[in-house]
């Protein structure tokens, strides 16, 4: 089979390239410029803009699935609009292009921060709404809009899944990510306290299976969450003590405190690029989403996901060959 990856030099593309090489696909790997997580690979490389339709056209040429992982990412509210280029207009080009080359499915990447939280209400799952201005992040807006027109495209003619993954860690992170820089800064003590709250995290390599997973038996027009364990991020730090040996604790914050240093940081450009973790776009995504159910990913696509501290002594592991540790 043909599978073409947008965004596959990201940390999930990176994953997802040599899982699907490894089940024996032919894949076309879509790059714009930085392919260091691809060196070494066994695949045809296509320079591809979400912005450029006639270059997607040209690479899905052939294909018979489309995985669509490419994204803009930002904790910076004032990128909304280079979220909503990328994450929505590119997301319509990508359907236009798999319409014009006849591609047989389409995966579509999405996010946990696409759905509403209902709090107490129930665990997060797949019958969550859609989240609004006052559920989620700008990301997490442009991500839920995204969603909305692959949906259209699904009634009108499309054979498309959706995934809304957790958040992401693990190895071939070789940017890193957001939050690969976050474990990084957990373990080298970069930030001067910790927040209070947390992330659902999953293993790259579990949302890399279970994405091949979805192409092969999922549903058209179905939603999936892929999902793994929840941790606090002073939880997460003593984690990483355990496994790498070096003390991770550190003063966590109130939620006002929070709010303030947020307040202080979202002004400050310098700050803002050296402590992420406390723009107010991080504030809300911490707080979102503390009970997920991947029961429809188990039940419909295997989906295991492994123990965190098995994904966090690999990762660190990971790092630690590619030099990210030293001090």
């Amino acid at each position: 089979m043909i599978a073409a990856v947008t965004g596959a030099s990201g940390h999930v593309g990176a994953a997802l390239s040599r899982a699907l090489l490894a089940a024996g696909d032919t894949v076309r790997l879509l790059v714009r410029e930085d392919t260091r997580a691809l060196e070494g690979l066994n695949a045809e490389r296509f320079r591809a803009d979400l912005t450029d339709p006639e270059s997607l056209r040209r690479a899905f040429q052939g294909v018979e699935i489309v995985y669509h992982l490419a994204a803009s990412i930002s904790l910076d509210r004032r990128h909304i609009e280079t979220m909503r280029r990328i994450n929505v207009e590119g997301t319509r080009h990508v359907i236009r292009a798999c319409r014009d080359c006849s591609v047989r499915r389409l995966i579509y990447f999405s996010s946990i921060e696409a759905l509403a939280d209902l709090k107490s209400l129930k665990p997060t799952d797949e019958s969550n709404p859609l989240a609004g201005p006052r559920d989620t992040t700008k990301y997490g807006l442009t991500k839920a809009e995204a969603v909305r027109v692959v949906m259209k495209a699904v009634e009108e003619d499309l054979d498309a899944v959706i995934l809304l993954p957790t958040a992401i860690v693990g190895p071939h992170d070789y940017k890193p990510s957001h939050l690969g820089r976050a474990l990084l800064d957990l373990y080298h003590k970069r930030l001067p306290a910790l927040i209070r709250g947390g992330f659902n995290w999953v293993d790259v390599r579990d949302v890399a299976e279970a994405t091949i997973a979805a192409g092969h038996k999922a549903r058209r027009g179905e939603r999936y969450i892929i999902s793994g364990t929840w941790k606090s991020i002073a939880q997460m730090a003593k984690l990483v003590g355990e496994v790498t040996g070096r003390d991770g604790s550190r003063p966590v914050l109130p939620v006002w405190a929070a709010r303030a240093a947020a307040g202080i940081v979202g002004g400050l450009p310098g700050l803002r690029s050296r402590y992420p973790a406390f723009t107010p776009e991080a504030l809300i995504a911490i707080g979102k989403h503390r009970e997920v159910s991947c029961a429809k990913a188990r039940a419909e696509l295997d989906y295991r996901p492994r123990p965190l501290e098995q994904t966090l002594r690999d990762t660190f592991g990971w790092f630690q060959e590619r030099g990210f540790l030293s001090d």
